[in-house]
């Protein structure tokens, strides 16, 4: 039995002006669901994600009980100044959203699952009407000679949502690497992914296709197939 925990929107973006925001938390099973709501702010280094508890942002409230049927607006307030000043980027935070166990609940047959969703959102920084990332990509073949690195660099002032990733060769053969969601890069950050495509497939020349928040766009890829 899945759980009938639903979360809307999936993402939120916060302009300098705006101080709230808000989710939509609704119940679609037949029994009642708790759940919790936390705030992370959001930063990448060389091993990936990382978050960190946060009171930039708060969710009011911040536990909930939903019978069957029920929905529950969630306010996620901003409670500290938009990024501002000569260079300033978007901020970046990450909502969870988790179901919690109910200890009374009676036992059901089948497997149980506790839903649990991990939501970006980005307040913009003052001054400015849109923010844009400014991405640089390069691949590396690993040591092994076996693997080939992905890495994006982001110099803009915005997130790059990366998606729908696709390398299409010489003679026009299309190759999905990433069908679904690849994963972000926020401003001033760098990200790596292994790609799963053997070294030969770019080594006879290509390209790579990417959805960019929601574009799709052929990025100018240096490609390097030498160890280091």
């Amino acid at each position: 039995m899945a759980s009938g925990l639903q979360v809307s929107p999936i993402s939120l973006s916060l302009q300098a002006r705006e101080n709230a925001s808000g989710l939509t938390l609704s119940n679609t099973a037949d029994n009642v669901i708790n759940a919790q709501v936390r705030v992370y702010q959001w930063s990448q280094d060389e091993t990936g994600d990382q978050l960190t508890p946060s009171r930039g942002l708060l969710a009011s409230p911040p536990m909930i009980k939903l019978n069957s049927g029920e929905r529950q607006l969630i306010r996620i307030i901003r409670a500290k100044a938009p990024p501002q000043g000569a260079g300033a980027v978007e901020a970046a935070y990450r909502i969870m959203v988790n179901e919690l166990p109910i200890k009374s609940a009676p036992q059901k047959t089948g497997l149980q699952f506790a839903l649990s969703y991990s939501l970006p959102v980005f307040v913009q920084p003052v001054g400015v009407a849109k923010t844009s990332p400014q991405l640089q990509w390069s691949t590396q073949l690993q040591p092994d000679g076996k693997k080939v690195t992905l890495r994006v660099s982001n110099t803009g002032n915005g997130h790059a949502k990366l998606s729908q990733l696709s390398f299409v060769n010489m003679v026009g053969f299309s190759t999905d690497i990433n069908p679904g969601l690849l994963g972000y890069v926020l401003p001033g950050a760098t990200m790596n992914w292994t790609l799963k495509i053997p070294p030969s497939a770019l080594t006879t020349g290509g390209k790579f296709k990417v959805m960019l928040n929601g574009t799709q766009t052929t990025p100018d890829v240096s490609m390097d197939t030498s160890t280091r």
